[in-house]
């Protein structure tokens, strides 16, 4: 099955976005790709601290 995607706006000064941009390019991601891992990142991080986020 697919799986939907939602867009989702961020507003930031460009400078960090030019500094993310550059920070994804050495991990040979795309800008939109970094942003998905480290928000899986941080989610996990935090499900380990504070339990699993479930919704109903």
């Amino acid at each position: 099955m697919l799986q939907k995607t939602v867009k989702f706006t961020l507003r930031l000064s460009p400078e960090l976005l030019k500094k993310f941009r550059y920070v994804a390019e050495y991990n040979a991601r795309s800008a939109n790709r970094e942003l998905q891992v480290l928000m899986k990142k941080y989610i996990s991080e935090f499900e380990e601290h504070h339990g699993e986020i479930t919704f109903e």
